[in-house]
Formats: structure tokens, sequence, C-alpha cells
């Protein structure tokens, strides 16, 4: 990781449906806006680790063109903390699980995820146990979130260069 990169890690529970979907989606839209910004994606479990994403993720996030080659799910490390500018958290329990073992001094750093989106939803539901209707929700929500997280950013990397 490039050290002068802004740095966003997305986190769900075991990192093979919601986080996986919304790295790929994060990579794609800063390579269109050319952003200087890394993505990662974590679990707050470490069931899945080394695990593809889930086949219904990938269908789903490849069928609106998103690419998950080299996503693995892997769980968030004490590192991460320090590394990451901005933890982005899929709903409350993993805002709960997250900020349990997050240094108290880097809480600022950790955010619901759909804290960006225009709805009135404010977490990402888990479609592991649903239909392919569920993957394609999660999909319209973080597409949107994305987009107004990365605005935001995009001000604050502008105005922050410049002074």
């Amino acid at each position: 990781m490039s050290n002068n990169s802004y740095k966003i890690l997305v986190i769900c529970m075991g990192n093979i449906c919601r986080s996986p979907t919304a790295e790929a989606v994060l990579r794609q839209k800063v390579r269109e806006r050319s952003l200087n910004v890394v993505v990662d994606s974590a679990g707050t479990i470490s069931y899945h680790t080394g695990s593809s994403p889930d086949p219904r993720s990938i269908a789903a996030g490849e069928a609106r063109g998103y690419d998950f080659s080299g996503i693995t799910a892997r769980s968030i490390q004490p590192a991460d903390f320090e590394i990451f500018d901005k933890l982005l958290v899929a709903d409350n329990n993993n805002l709960e699980d997250v900020l349990s073992i997050c240094p108290p001094h880097l809480h600022d750093k950790v955010e619901l995820f759909m804290r960006y989106g225009e709805g009135e939803r404010d977490e990402i539901p888990d479609p592991y146990y649903g239909g392919a209707r569920g993957f394609e929700y999660v999909l319209d929500l973080v597409e949107d979130a994305a987009d107004h997280l990365l605005d935001s950013i995009q001000t604050y990397t502008s105005s922050s260069s410049q002074g």
C-alpha cells in the first residue's frame, strides 16, 4: 500500500458477501475517478479466511461490471486500525464488534458504510441466507453509498492537498 494513498477498509461479518462487494464496487469507482485511494475488505470472524467471495455476490457484481479478482476473505487485524484512514462496517453488530477491539483513540475512523447512503437505511442487510434479490439490493445500497463516500473523500483529499 502506498503511504500517501487514502485507505478504506470495508468490514462485514464473514468477508464473503457485503464487504467484498463493497470492495469491488469501490475499486471500480476509484479507478473511474482516478483517485489515490486503496480499498480492502475484512470480516469480524475468521471462519471464511482464504475463501473467495460468495458466488452469488460475484455473479450479481460481475453482471454490473465489477471485478472480484484478487479478493479473498480475511479477518480484521489490530494493525488495520493504524493503517486505514476509514473503516466502514456493514451493520450495527459489526460496528459493535469492531469498536470493541479498536483502540479508543481511533474510534473516529470506524463508521457505518451506509452513513454515506441517500436512503433511510443505516445498515447493509446480510444477503447470505436469502435469494438472488438480496445480493442485488446490497449492490444498490453499496453503489449509492460508494458514490457519496468518494465525493466526500475527493473533497477532503483535494482540500488537504491544497494546503
